[in-house]
């Protein structure tokens, strides 16, 4: 069940645009989609080896109300640190979304 008491976070869900420069250019730029309470319901730092060294990234679900159209081509932002989305996963009837994120540099 939704427990709505416990969204008291704001974040920003961001899709990639296109938008074209009176030059005749384009660019791409993110564009805010929605800004909504959410829940952060995990917050880690899983450290992993690569052939490189190791290196560190910054996992979170955020809980929101369900809304239609969200993608993993889009992306969170929460408290001045964009995430990747990784996942998406509706709870319930259309009551919630589960977005699991990915730290982006």
């Amino acid at each position: 069940m939704l427990n709505i008491g416990n969204m008291d976070r704001r974040i920003t869900i961001e899709r990639l645009t296109k938008t074209r420069k009176p030059s005749g250019d384009t660019f791409e730029t993110w564009a805010p989609l929605a800004t909504v309470w959410g829940e952060v319901l995990q917050q880690t730092a899983s450290e992993f080896f690569t052939g490189y060294g190791e290196a560190e990234t910054g996992s979170v679900i955020f809980r929101v109300r369900y809304r239609p159209g969200i993608t993993t081509k889009d992306r969170v932002t929460y408290g001045g640190q964009p995430y990747g989305l990784k996942e998406i996963k509706e709870l319930g009837r259309r009551d919630a979304l589960e977005l699991r994120g990915e730290a982006l540099k």
